[in-house]
């Protein structure tokens, strides 16, 4: 059977479905903003891990994709969903202390961290000078938003923003342990379902272990928060992101990610009424630029992102 070309240029239907997911995933930090305040973050976290490792699986069921763990890539499953579960932790605990705006942006700078590692341990990936370049503006924007956390100790802000910077950290290892190991040759929802079912198991016994299993007032507005988290975006999002990977060149849409902090921000600005000050706006341009540098080759075109959930926050 003969194979379809990808096509070399992103056309309209792309560009309209990556602008959804983007603002789907930015809009994430807000239902997450939402239903911490009824449902405790770890406790929250293992739900949306529990609904969204349950529908993909029945997903690849009925694609009849092969689940052999006989591998080599259990362990590695295993240690990348681990790696998973601390991140969703961090996520979802540092959003009881900083914004859904702030958070957005601590978030995404997964990809400085990721470039950073994979200079180490991926072979063939060093940083050119513009990349270093980049990697120094993104640093700088990142500061800029630490200076305005640094002045709010009583509200714990500066609390809030490093488990969200440390989350990134934790998704950067997870994508370099995925482009370094035996999981880089099976397929993204194999890899994605590794990570929902650790996290299923971590995240209900990290709740228990720090006493967040309460569940205080199930409004519909909490319980459509949560159906969002679970439905929309940790299975029909992703769903739709390895699609575009599968029919378009990853290089091309790659750009398009960086959408997702600024929608996160305008989200909380729209939705939540959180304040947009000109170092958040200045710290959002940095960054997004100093990570857009570091993800081109030093030929000028975007590298190749992993094929892993790239939007999965």
């Amino acid at each position: 059977m003969t194979m379809t070309a990808k096509p070399e240029q992103v056309d309209v239907k792309a560009i309209v479905l990556l602008t959804i997911l983007c603002a789907s995933w930015g809009l994430q930090q807000i239902s997450i903003k939402i239903a911490v305040q009824s449902i405790a973050p770890a406790l929250q976290g293992g739900i949306r891990s529990m609904g969204a490792a349950i529908l993909l699986y029945l997903w690849m069921v009925a694609r009849r994709e092969k689940m052999d763990l006989n591998d080599g890539t259990f362990w590695w499953g295993m240690a990348v969903g681990l790696f998973f579960s601390i991140e969703f932790l961090l996520i979802y605990w540092g959003l009881e202390f900083t914004s859904a705006s702030r958070s957005v942006i601590f978030l995404y700078t997964m990809p400085f961290f990721t470039a950073m590692g994979a200079h180490w341990f991926v072979p063939g990936e060093s940083l050119g000078k513009a990349q270093l370049a980049g990697l120094c503006c993104a640093f700088l924007g990142i500061m800029i938003a630490f200076s305005e956390s640094i002045g709010k100790p009583q509200s714990f802000v500066l609390v809030g923003d490093t488990m969200l910077l440390l989350a990134a950290v934790f998704w950067a290892a997870a994508t370099i342990m995925v482009k370094a190991s035996p999981l880089s040759g099976i397929r993204a929802s194999r890899v994605l379902l590794y990570q929902l079912v650790v996290s299923a198991v971590v995240l209900p016994l990290g709740a228990a272990l720090l006493g967040q299993t309460e569940i205080t007032h199930a409004t519909p507005l909490i319980l459509g928060c949560i159906a969002y988290q679970i439905i929309w975006v940790a299975f029909i999002t992703y769903l739709a992101w390895f699609w575009l990977i599968r029919r378009y060149p990853a290089s091309k849409l790659s750009a398009f990610l960086f959408l997702t902090p600024l929608f996160g921000v305008l989200e909380g600005a729209v939705l939540l009424d959180e304040p947009i000050t000109y170092r958040l706006l200045t710290a959002l341009a940095m960054v997004c630029a100093g990570i857009y540098v570091v993800n081109r080759t030093p030929g000028g075109k975007p590298s190749e992102p992993a094929k892993v959930p790239a939007g999965r926050d």
